[in-house]
This record gives structure tokens, C-alpha cells and sequence, in this order.
């Protein structure tokens, strides 16, 4: 499915029905990898209309030469956002730099658009004490170098997830838009309360990509926020410990409705 957001062409996927829950994968991937894992996290749980986009400059959605920093990658969303779901609240989540954008777009429309927030090994400004990769089951032996240092669990069913899901997107990549954004990649702080809904956070313990000491200073910025560190686990999580990600989502969406019957 595409809509057109101003001189954007964004390309989105969804499954189901019911509330909106729009999901945004990383960087130099798309939107299959967020469905592989989120899918398996929501599907079922509740009545959820899962809403899974390609950023612009990867997969199938363009990035014309307007988009030149962050915050226009922002605007976009935010608009795509308004399109997609028709103007009614949603939930939204992100994985690495879509947890970037979720955060922003959360603290742009507040309660009334963003009914929950969901950051998944999330890119902040000011990583710190990012460990060192380490292989924690498998011989470290398989697969290519991209899935070698993104893995912490090396086995040939985690292989064979990041051949279908995430392998696939490096070829759609474009370089030279990512390259222009990635210039001005520090979105303009905003000057509104921190997002005072039901948040979630998820950090793996070994994540050698943007570590988990950043993403527990999350704790303390949303009044509404559970944390999770997860042992053994690095920045591919939400493939490494699905079971343990669909629990904590499944606890997420609760405080989402138990908010919702109680204000």
C-alpha cells in the first residue's frame, strides 16, 4: 500500500484490524523486519490494526531531495501518521532509530494522538558505556559480518531470520538520501512535557549498537514508563527474545486500556 505525503511516497504494510498501532523499524532496513518481530509480539493480543511503514530512504518509500535532516524525516511521519489512522488516537512503537522518531512523534501529539509508547532498544543523543560485542550461544562462525556483529545469539534459526528479514532490505537502501539526513540526523528538542502515557521500554544488556545505559535514563524522563534490561540479549531482540518481547507488550497494551477505562 502507498500514500502520498507531500512529496513523499510512502510505501506501509498492515495486517488486522481494530485500534492503529503504527511500528518503525531502524536504520538500513524496512518495514519486513518489524513485521517479522512485532507480528509474532502482537498478533493476537488484542484487536490491533498493525501499521508497518518504510521510512523514507529505505524499502519502497522515496526521499526526495526536500528531506534533508531529521526533522523532515519527522514531519513526514507525523503526517503519514495523520493519514494512516485517519486522525484517530493510535499506539505507537519503534525499534533503534524508529524509537528515535516514536519518541518525538509522542511528544508532539501527547495524550490526545499517541495512546502508548513502545521503544524497543531505542537510539538516543548521548549513548554511553556501550558494551563490547559478544556471542553468547553459537560458535560465532555462521552467517556474514553484518549478521555476525548484529546477533548476540548465533544460531541457524537467527540466520535464517536475518537472510529473509533483515539481508533483504540492504539492497533498497538509499545511500545518498540516508547520507544527506544523516548530516543533520539531531532532531530540534521540543520544548513539550515529557509524553505522560503508558510507555514501555526494552533494552538488551549486550547491545553493541547503542548499549541499554541511555535507554535507562528512559525510566526516569516518562512518569509512566516500565523498564526492561534484558540479559543476553543485544540490539537484534526483538528476534533474539520474542516470547519475552510479547509478554512485555502484552503487559504494555494493559496499562493502555486500564488508563483508557479509568480517565
Amino acid at each position: 500500500m502507498e500514500i502520498r505525503v507531500g512529496r513523499v511516497v510512502v510505501h506501509y504494510v498492515e495486517h488486522g484490524s481494530g485500534r492503529p498501532v503504527l511500528v518503525l523499524h531502524g536504520a538500513g532496513v524496512d518495514h519486513r523486519e518489524t513485521e517479522a518481530c512485532f507480528e509474532q509480539a502482537l498478533d493476537g493480543l488484542a484487536g490491533l490494526r498493525r501499521i508497518y511503514p518504510d521510512l523514507p530512504g529505505m524499502g519502497r518509500t522515496t526521499a526526495p531531495g526536500t528531506l534533508r535532516s531529521a526533522d523532515d524525516v519527522l514531519d513526514t511521519l507525523l503526517h503519514f501518521a495523520d493519514e494512516v489512522t485517519g486522525g484517530t488516537p493510535y499506539l505507537l512503537a519503534g525499534h533503534s532509530a524508529g524509537a528515535y522518531y516514536a519518541q518525538a512523534m509522542a511528544a508532539r501529539g501527547q495524550e490526545q494522538r499517541v495512546a502508548g509508547l513502545a521503544l524497543v532498544c531505542p537510539l538516543l543523543p548521548g549513548l554511553r558505556d556501550v558494551p563490547e560485542h559478544r556471542v553468547v550461544a553459537g560458535s560465532g562462525e555462521i552467517g556474514d559480518d553484518a549478521f555476525r556483529s548484529y546477533f548476540v545469539v548465533q544460531t541457524p534459526e537467527m540466520l535464517e531470520r536475518y537472510e529473509r528479514y533483515v539481508a533483504p532490505a540492504a539492497g533498497l537502501v538509499d545511500q545518498t538520501a540516508l547520507e544527506r539526513i544523516g548530516e543533520r540526523w539531531a532532531l530540534t528538542p521540543g520544548r513539550a512535557p515529557a509524553y505522560a502515557g503508558p510507555t514501555a521500554v526494552v533494552a538488551g544488556r549486550l547491545d553493541s549498537t547503542v548499549g541499554y545505559a541511555a535507554a535507562v535514563d528512559l525510566a526516569g524522563h516518562y512518569p509512566h514508563a516500565s523498564l526492561a534490561v534484558v540479559d543476553d540479549a543485544g540490539h537484534a531482540l526483538p528476534h533474539e527474545r520474542p516470547a519475552l518481547l510479547r509478554a512485555l507488550l502484552a503487559d504494555w497494551l494493559e496499562r493502555v486500556e486500564r488508563v483508557e477505562r479509568f480517565t
